[in-house]
């Protein structure tokens, strides 16, 4: 029996089996309802969000919490793990570790575990932030779509039904990454993506949604040194007029690809000019206004380069470099600004035409630092610490509006819907509301 029927039993049962039960009751449990059935507008399908570039949509999200305060509800997890939730109206899917394997959760907008799906065995982390479930989530309404470090890969129905499932380690060679797998699937009109870029045969493969059969599979071997031929980043999905492009960052080039068939359509190198053999990238690339936000050299710099063109376009699509950056974190890119938090902390936004640097907020000295990408939402932009500690920063100018600390190791990006955030620690999924 699952736990939803169990839920629904009992609601059943509160509402039927005891007729001297109050108005004031029946009319209490309608209202938590009502309240669940409010939650369930907004969407955030994928790590970065709605626009895939860690903007929120929506207002009136909290500045001020605490681990009691403006808690609407917390859930004990079975096991730490670093990826994101992924929300869809009623829905929120996360992958998390249970004795020794893999599984895709789903809970409700009210914080009740619908169902726990096992997807091959766990491949623990080596990283102390890592885990066999770095990678996240992402779902097209219809399906969500899992990978783990263990190569399992699977698509799973709204109602834990398992559509189908492969390997992709043993399809196509082992993990040879140093550290632990992050790279997050995503979704074309027709298909979903995963790049594989490790020491050794490294390639971009597209998988049809609903049979998983693959459509194409693109080599993406480019003659990076040791370590930096490794990427734990997640690919960007780029609309340009009738045609879907991927964009990938990896192995000290930026590569451009049709959705369709997986061919490359430009490419650009040069961002390890010296032949650094540790330029290993885990920071994720951005894109707005056209313009593609890739963070390089182990947190060193990030450059604005130019989508479009054909073959090599180094030279004339690279418009700045600017040497500020984040090993980890993933910058935002929206309305023609770039939000970089540091692994410090610091965040600097740039001009996303020249690349300028506008105004940079100065964290507080800490060991700690941060993993998780930052988010905008609302005017303010949240940033994570690895102990838990969050920190809201004005857009404006920087400044700082509040800090939280949840007292907890944080990893995952949180995640912003309908006036509401979840926060994914190693031990609990968070929902904070007014």
């Amino acid at each position: 029996m699952t736990d939803s029927t169990h839920v629904e039993q009992e609601r059943f049962a509160m509402l039927h089996s005891r007729p001297m039960i109050s108005e004031r009751t029946i009319l209490s449990f309608a209202l938590i309802l009502f309240a669940c059935v409010l939650a369930e507008a907004g969407n955030w399908p994928n790590w970065r969000g709605p626009t895939g570039n860690g903007v929120a949509a929506g207002k009136g999200y909290p500045v001020k919490w605490s681990t009691t305060e403006n808690v609407v509800w917390k859930v004990a997890l079975p096991g730490a793990g670093s990826s994101t939730p992924a929300v869809w109206e009623d829905r929120i899917f996360l992958t998390c570790p249970d004795a020794g394997r893999n599984f895709v959760m789903c809970f409700d907008r009210c914080g009740n575990k619908l169902w726990q799906t096992p997807i091959g065995s766990e491949k623990a982390g080596k990283h102390k932030m890592g885990s066999g479930t770095n990678p996240s989530p992402t779902t097209d309404g219809k399906h969500v779509f899992v990978y783990f470090k263990s190569g399992d890969f699977a698509a799973v129905d709204y109602r834990g039904k398992v559509v189908w499932q492969k390997n992709l380690q043993k399809m196509y060679g082992n993990d040879t990454l140093w550290w632990d797998l992050g790279t997050s699937p995503v979704l074309t009109n027709e298909c979903v993506v995963v790049a594989c870029m490790h020491t050794g045969p490294s390639y971009v493969a597209a998988f049809e949604k609903e049979s998983g059969e693959l459509v194409w599979k693109h080599d993406r071997n480019l003659g990076a040194p040791v370590e930096a031929a490794q990427s734990y980043t997640t690919p960007v999905v780029v609309n340009e007029r009738e045609r879907q492009t991927i964009i990938v960052l990896g192995a000290d080039h930026v590569t451009a690809h049709d959705a369709i068939d997986g061919n490359e359509l430009w490419r650009v190198g040069g961002l390890n000019p010296g032949g650094d053999k540790y330029y290993r990238s885990i920071a994720s690339p951005n894109l707005a206004d056209g313009i593609f936000i890739a963070p390089y050299d182990r947190g060193g710099s990030v450059r604005g380069i130019r989508i479009g063109g054909s073959g090599d376009v180094t030279k004339s699509h690279v418009i700045w470099k600017q040497n500020v950056g984040a090993d980890v974190a993933t910058p935002i890119a929206v309305n023609g600004r770039v939000y970089v938090c540091s692994d410090k902390g610091n965040v600097t936004s740039l001009d996303i035409e020249s690349g300028e640097k506008l105004a940079t907020f100065a964290a507080k000295r800490n060991r700690g630092k941060y993993y998780a990408s930052p988010v905008l939402a609302d005017g303010a932009i949240y940033t994570t610490r690895e102990d838990g500690a969050i920190f809201v920063v004005s857009q404006k100018d920087l400044t700082l509006i509040n800090e939280i600390k949840m007292g907890e190791l944080t990893a995952a990006s949180p995640v912003f819907v309908d006036g509401r955030i979840l926060i994914r620690t190693d031990q609990h999924l968070y929902c904070i509301g007014k």
